[in-house]
Parts: C-alpha cells; sequence; structure tokens
C-alpha cells in the first residue's frame, strides 16, 4: 500500500495536464468560440506541414497526416502548456528517414514507442529542468545541419530529377544529384520556385490564411487546368507517387509493430535522440508560449505528455511528433486560450483526413519540396550560426563538429559527440578557473601579489606555518593544481591551513587527494587544520569519514580562528 500511495503521489505531482484547468478555472462561451476558431485556422496550417513532412521522412502523407491527428490530439489534450500544439515537425525529417531506409517502417515505429517511453520516465524521474541544459552550441550545430539535410532532401523534387531512390548518406546523395541533374525538368522548377515565393511573401497579404496553404491551392490549381487544356508535360503529383492516396485517406487499425531483440539493440540510440529532440523542442515551444501569453507550463508534465503521444502515435501509423513552435504561436496569434484549440485543430485535420483527403492526391511533389525547403531555412536561423563564430573558440568547435558529423555522418552521433566535447571543454574551462597556491607571504605581507590574490587583510601568520588557498571548486578536473598541496609536506611545515573560503564544491577526487595530504601530514608530524569550509564540502567529508579523521577540532569558519589554533599549537 505505500509504494501504491508513494506512485500516486508521484504522479500527482509530476502528472498535471493543462486541460485540467478546464474543469477548475472558468472557461465562459467566449473562450469556446475563441479555442474553435483558433483550432480551425490551426488545423488549416498544419495541413500541408502534416503532408509535406510524411513525404519528406520517406513515409506516406497519410501517416503525416495521422501523426497529426493521433500525436496532435494527445498533446494538447495531456501537454503541460495551455496552448501547446503538437505533430511531426521538420526536425525529425533526418531520424525518420535514416530509420526507415535500414529498418523500414516497423523499425521506426520500436524506436518511437522507445522514445516515447524514455520521455515518460524523464518526465517522472524530473528531467523537465534538467533537458534545458544541453549546450547552446550543440543546438546550433545539429539544427542547422537538420536544415541543410532537410533542403538536400527537397533538390530531386523541386528540380523535377529522375532519380528512382535517393540515398539517405548527404555525400551519395548530393553525388547523384549531380549525375541526373541533365533529367532536370524546368516546370516543376517553376512550381517549386513560385511556391517558395508564395510562402515567403504571402504573409504581407495577410498572416490569417497561411501561404503554404495558398501555395497548394494555386500551384495545384494551375497544373491541373493546364492539363485540362490539353498541355502535355510531366509533373510528378502526390498521386503518382503515392497511388493509394487518390482512393482516400484512413487512419491504420492499432496495430504493434514487429519486434525482436536484435532490432531493439540497434534503434536504442536512435531512440534517444528521438526522445531528446522531442523532449528539447517541445520544452522551448512551451517557454516560447509562456513568453507570448504570460502563462507557466509544467516541463515534467509536457515530456510525460510528449511521451504518451510518441507511444501511441506508431500504433495507428504514426511518426515522432513534439510540440510545433510555429503552430503553437499560430494558435496564440488567433484567440487560442486552452487546450480545446489543440484538441479542436486535431478533429479539423480528421475531418479534412475522411472527407478531403482525395483531393491531395493532386497536389504536385514539387509544391511540397517548396513548402519543405521554406521550412529548412526557417529552421536554419543562419545569424545563430554566425554569429556562434564570434563567440569562444571552444563553442564554435563544439558548434561546427555537431554541425558536420550531423550532415555527414548521423545525428545520433553529433548529439552524442557534441555533448562530449562541450562537456570536456566545460571542465577544462573550470579546472582553469580553479586557482592554488600558497599564501603565506601574502597573509603576512601585502606588498607581495605573485599569486594573484589580492585584497587579502594583512595578518600575521606564525612561523612554522604554512598557508594553501584553493580558488574554486575542487574536482577531478583541477586535481593537478590540489595536488600541489602534497609537494608543500616536503618543506615540513609544523602546520598547515587549507584555506577553502572559495572551494564551494567538493568531489571524490578532491576528497581522496585531501586523503593523502592528511596521511602525509601525520607521517612527517604536520598539524594539518581547515578553515573557511562550506556547506557541501563539509557533508561529503562527514559522509566519508574524512571529517571524523582529521578532527573536528581542527575545522574553522574562518582563517583568523585556525590561525590563533595554529599559534597555540606551535606555542606548546
Amino acid at each position: 500500500m505505500n509504494i501504491l500511495s508513494g506512485f500516486r503521489a508521484l504522479v500527482a505531482l509530476r502528472f498535471r495536464p493543462a486541460a485540467l484547468e478546464l474543469f477548475t478555472q472558468p472557461y465562459s462561451f467566449s473562450d469556446l468560440l475563441h479555442d474553435l476558431i483558433a483550432g480551425l485556422i490551426v488545423g488549416v496550417v498544419a495541413l500541408p506541414l502534416a503532408i509535406a513532412f510524411g513525404i519528406a521522412s520517406g513515409v506516406s502523407p497519410t501517416q503525416g497526416l495521422a501523426t497529426a491527428v493521433i500525436a496532435g490530439f494527445l498533446i494538447s489534450a495531456c501537454s503541460g502548456s495551455r496552448v501547446q500544439i503538437g505533430g511531426p515537425t521538420g526536425a525529425f525529417i533526418v531520424i525518420i528517414y535514416g530509420i526507415v531506409a535500414k529498418h523500414g517502417y516497423d523499425g521506426l515505429a520500436v524506436a518511437t514507442l522507445m522514445a516515447g517511453v524514455m520521455l515518460i520516465i524523464m518526465g517522472f524521474a524530473g528531467f523537465g529542468s534538467i533537458i534545458k541544459y544541453i549546450p547552446y552550441p550543440v543546438t546550433v550545430g545539429f539544427t542547422t545541419g537538420i536544415a541543410l539535410i532537410i533542403f538536400a532532401g527537397q533538390i530531386k523534387d523541386l528540380l523535377g530529377l529522375q532519380v528512382e531512390k535517393v540515398p539517405a548518406d548527404f555525400i551519395e546523395k548530393m553525388m547523384t544529384y549531380g549525375r541526373t541533374i541533365g533529367t532536370m525538368n524546368p516546370l516543376a522548377t517553376g512550381i517549386g520556385v513560385v511556391t517558395i515565393l508564395i510562402v515567403l511573401h504571402w504573409k504581407r497579404v495577410t498572416q490569417r490564411v497561411p501561404g503554404s496553404l495558398v501555395a497548394i491551392l494555386v500551384t495545384t490549381a494551375a497544373v491541373q487546368v493546364a492539363w485540362a487544356c490539353g498541355l502535355d508535360f510531366e509533373m510528378e503529383t502526390i498521386g503518382q507517387r503515392f497511388p493509394a492516396v487518390a482512393e482516400g485517406m484512413r487512419i491504420q487499425a492499432p496495430r504493434l509493430p514487429l519486434v525482436s531483440l536484435e532490432t531493439f539493440r540497434t534503434l536504442f540510440s536512435p531512440a534517444i535522440s528521438i526522445a531528446l529532440l522531442a523532449g528539447i523542442e517541445s520544452l522551448l515551444s512551451a517557454v516560447v508560449a509562456d513568453g507570448m501569453t504570460g502563462q507557466r507550463h509544467h516541463s515534467n508534465t509536457e515530456l510525460i505528455g510528449q511521451g504518451l503521444a510518441n507511444v501511441v502515435s506508431p500504433l495507428f501509423g504514426g511518426i515522432p511528433a513534439t510540440g510545433a513552435i510555429a503552430r503553437t504561436a499560430t494558435n496564440i496569434k488567433n484567440g487560442g486560450r486552452s487546450s480545446l484549440a489543440g484538441i479542436f485543430h486535431a478533429i479539423v485535420l480528421l475531418l479534412i483526413m475522411l472527407f478531403l483527403g482525395r483531393w491531395a492526391s493532386m497536389i504536385p511533389m514539387a509544391t511540397l519540396g517548396g513548402i519543405v525547403a521554406v521550412v529548412a531555412w526557417n529552421m536554419s536561423e543562419l545569424h545563430l550560426f554566425r554569429r556562434m563564430f564570434s563567440s569562444t573558440r571552444s563553442d564554435a568547435l563544439v558548434m561546427m563538429a555537431t554541425f558536420l558529423l550531423t550532415v555527414l555522418i548521423d545525428l545520433t552521433v553529433a548529439i552524442q559527440i557534441g555533448m562530449i566535447l562541450a562537456a570536456f571543454l566545460f571542465i577544462r574551462r573550470m579546472a582553469e578557473a580553479t586557482q592554488a597556491g600558497y599564501m603565506t607571504r601574502l597573509l603576512g605581507d601585502s606588498t607581495d601579489e605573485s599569486n594573484g590574490a589580492t585584497g587579502t587583510p594583512q595578518r600575521q601568520v606564525p612561523k612554522g606555518c604554512d598557508v594553501f588557498e584553493i580558488n574554486g571548486p575542487m574536482f577531478f578536473g583541477a586535481a593537478d593544481k590540489c595536488r600541489d598541496a602534497i609537494d608543500l609536506i616536503g618543506r615540513r611545515p609544523q602546520v598547515l591551513i587549507f584555506h577553502m573560503r572559495h572551494v564551494l564544491a567538493l568531489d571524490a577526487t578532491a576528497l581522496n587527494i585531501l586523503d593523502d595530504v592528511f596521511r602525509q601530514c601525520e607521517k612527517r608530524g604536520t598539524r594539518l587544520l581547515l578553515a573557511g569550509v562550506h556547506s557541501q564540502p563539509l557533508v561529503l567529508m562527514t559522509r566519508s569519514g574524512f571529517l571524523e579523521r582529521v578532527g573536528q577540532d581542527n575545522v574553522f569558519s574562518d582563517i583568523d580562528d585556525a590561525l590563533n589554533r595554529a599559534q597555540e599549537h606551535l606555542t606548546r
């Protein structure tokens, strides 16, 4: 019973969907009307994106729409943000395409399920506030890399190239384009350019109707009218690539993917990438929404909600989903006030899918290529990429390494190596910030600044006493500087004072060094005193038994008390 009560308490603490506020806070008919209108508009905005992201990811447009419906509904119903809109996003295209190319859709479904479970675990473990500490250079690097790969994936449709199968590898893909450039279709290129221009500039006309939808209507109508007038030209459409779409779109019945232990092992690493990417993007979208609405989201609930959506989505043929910043912003700008707006958006997409889906077969592939190309451009945020080069060299190195690994190797490897590089460089910077050295003459003579520690009040240090001060955290990265203290013992002082007023953090490696110093002091008859010990180091010393070995009467809150004790010891 205690375990069950504890589990219920954990669920209540971590999982608090914003949709529950509909039952606990006032909700008027005016709020319902605003949510209904916002849901309708966002549904129309999400329609072309869901189709385009599905095709760009290597699956069918039906699967892209199914994701927007199923995952979009669950994200809105279970999200920690009242106005979050979820569904397929451009960030996943690279991962999905690679998994589908190697393992087929069942492999993608398994990876998505695993990622969903990981997100749920992260949410209940309280990682909602931790995941945002992923280094900024890593985020910029893989985001720009993903944008480049997404754009490269649209070149075939934008140019109308005759390519049977586009390789997943970036270099091979570009070589394939080079070999087939002679098959370019000028009309397809023209449709793609027109699409890009409409999407980029339609906002000057109105922001109520998305430019992507206008581009689809204009280019599709133009191609169909031209064919109706007897003009004979090649133009690949969704229906030609996916014949089943012409018969109507339907969400498949729930089905568990085929999975083996070997598949599970192979897809574990890509699943981590999906989970991290979903977590990062959803939390970033929720933060943006908070800034626009003045509300605050519940980050752990957000992760759990995203996890539930990614567990259910692949059962119905869907792909990975997360919070979408652009659609969430559209929801807010059009008056969305609660989770019902996101639920209405999913219902609108479902109705379009059921009753108007067959018309999607007429859309030119070049149009979808143009829409996704604009998404890639907006996603790249090249100004942030360029700005990183004016930052520190280490940050620029991490960003470039992540970018190149994303483009040339794999997003999973890029995130892992980027995080490792960032961690090592952070450790090096922290180690450089930690300084250690003699303070004996400085304490006794304020004119000596050889150690760079200025501003220390002049104090009388007894003869036969040495003072060693450490500035900065004592951890494994700064261990070599701390080991200098052991060399002090060669001078055989009668009393050695470790001044730790600037040591706010201590780890096991540094504690082991202190223990070495203490043992050396015991062998040589030197008394070790600790001064200015802060709470975290003190707790660690107590737990490890080090404080008991040193003796609590040899630990002091400030240097003056330690100097007085040293004087007493020396005059005995």
